[in-house]
Parts: C-alpha cells; structure tokens; sequence
C-alpha cells in the first residue's frame, strides 16, 4: 500500500535520510522507533508527503506522489492521508464537530454531509457528547481523540501519527494506543507512528529501527 523506494534527505550539508526502502501494508499498524536526530519525524513527513526527497519515489495506493504537482498532491493529501500530532492542533474558535468536518468541507463534501459523518465518527470514537464542546472544554485525551476523528473524517489510506501520546497521561496514552488497534480491525486502518513510547512500539504489527538515517 505505500512503498519507499532510495529516500534520501539533506538539509544543507546534513544527510538526514542516507537511503530508505520500505514497504507497509494494508491495515499494518507499524512504529518506527530510533534516538532523536535518527531521521524518523524527517521520513514521517516525506511519506505524508509533507516534504518532499532529495532522490526515490514514494508510491501510496499505487500513486506515485512524488510525480504530483503542487494541486494535485494537495488534493491527493486531503482524501488519502490523514495525520495526528503529538499535539492536538485543533482550531480553538470551532467545536469538536466543526474540527472533525473541515477535511471534509476542503474536499468539497456538502454541509450536510460532512456534519452526518463527522457524527458518525465522533459517535465510533465515544465522543458524540462532546460534539458540541470547544478544545477548552475538553481534557488532554479528548481532544486526541477528535484529532483522530479529524483524521479519519475522509476515509484515508493511511494516517501518520508523530509521537501521538506524547503529551498525555497514562491512562488516556493507554486508551488512544488502544483506539488505534479498535481502528484497524473496525476500518482496516492503516498507521504510521513514530513514537518514544516502548510500550506503543511492542504492541504495533511491525517495529522500524532508524540509526543515522538508515533503517536497522
């Protein structure tokens, strides 16, 4: 479902990414894991097509993105790929209902539309009592959650996740790595996590090492 075919990466005289080939599949939940400075967020960003290589080709449902012009990538993001940070980035002046639907009104699904299934999803993820609540009236693990349900809004091949429970407790780190492996088996949702957290990386299908811009 995406492959990685010769990335390479330097920013200046720095070479951040020496030479990355990677496949992952289909509703494969996979973490990459290394020491700060390793390259992960770099790749990270290259597959969601965020940055782009110095050389290689990345290929996500059989589109080689790398090929795409500036539009085209842009609208081939918003329906493909959706992605989660460490912190939540939802827009403070909208709802948990408004955030989940902008993807979806950006790809150019009606109002109505939008609104129907973003409540679907809040519903999914447990937070259809909370649809109508502003980031600052909900805790650290909820507004996670809307950032997943944002992600998910337009039904993307893949989600990249950069360090997704960084910034929570442990009881709320544990249930959003739990929601994750709930998504894969509901919706054979694929994942992408660059993570520090062990216990996140021992409980994914597959573990991708990074040393010095290489894989391990």
């Amino acid at each position: 479902m995406i492959t990685l075919q010769g990335i390479t990466k330097s920013f200046g005289s720095l070479q951040v990414l020496k030479g990355i080939d990677l496949t992952i599949g289909k509703g494969e939940v996979v973490s990459i894991v290394g020491p700060s400075g390793a390259g992960k967020t770099t790749l990270l960003q290259i597959m969601g097509t965020l940055d782009k290589a110095d050389t290689g080709t990345v290929t996500i449902d059989g589109v080689e993105v790398n090929r795409l012009g500036e539009r085209k990538l842009s609208a081939f993001r918003n329906l493909h790929i959706g992605f989660v940070f460490q912190f939540h980035q939802l827009l403070p002046e909208f709802t948990a209902l408004e955030n989940v639907m902008i993807p979806a009104l950006i790809a150019g699904t009606s109002s109505k539309e939008a609104e129907k299934r973003a409540k679907e999803m809040l519903e999914l993820l447990g937070l259809a009592d909370r649809a109508d609540h502003k980031p600052n009236e909900l805790s650290g693990g909820e507004k996670q959650r809307v950032a997943v349900t944002r992600a998910l809004i337009n039904r993307p091949s893949v989600i990249f996740a950069d360090e997704p429970s960084g910034s929570l407790d442990t009881k709320n780190k544990e249930e959003l790595h739990r929601l994750f492996f709930e998504l894969r088996d509901k919706l054979q949702q694929t994942f992408v996590i660059v993570t520090h957290d062990e216990g996140l990386a021992s409980l994914t299908d597959r573990t991708i090492h990074m040393v010095d811009g290489l894989i391990r």
